[in-house]
């Protein structure tokens, strides 16, 4: 069975930062897209400590990407963590603008079992997300500051 999914891309350096099945998996709103941690295919993305409020959908903090021998690229997405319990999709799901000029936001057709199978790690030493549910990146785990 085929099915499609999601897939986005940093223009630059040509990271996959996110790809999995839309819907539930990838959920798109208006141009911004929620990404589930388990389809996050990069652990560089940091808060960067600016938080901001939606009246709509609640506090969150921006995220930078953070790329060894790069200068972090400020604001590429961000986190609610402290959202509208009305809409589920957004909590703790990191948010990425698909018309963001260095993303490049791309429908697949796929399988199952290619979306949650487990990512090749990253070509910048980054672990990539693992079929493990909804992990934390590092960035955000408790004890690790």
């Amino acid at each position: 069975m085929t099915r499609h999914g999601i897939r986005i891309i940093h223009r630059p350096t040509g990271l996959l930062l996110a790809e999995g099945p839309s819907g539930w998996g990838i959920t798109r709103l208006g141009a911004s897209y929620y990404v589930r941690r388990k389809y996050l295919r990069t652990g560089a993305l940091a808060p960067n400590g600016v938080p901001g409020l939606c009246p709509y959908k609640g506090l969150y903090v921006w995220l930078d990407l953070r790329l060894p021998g790069r200068d972090p690229v400020p604001n590429l997405g961000w986190l609610y963590w402290l959202p509208n319990p009305l809409l589920p999709f957004v909590a703790f799901r990191v948010a990425l603008d698909g018309s963001h000029p260095d993303l490049v936001v791309e429908t697949i057709a796929t399988t199952p079992e290619r979306l949650t199978a487990r990512a090749a790690p990253a070509s910048n030493g980054t672990a990539a997300a693992a079929d493990d549910g909804d992990r934390l990146p590092p960035a955000f785990q408790r004890g690790r500051h």
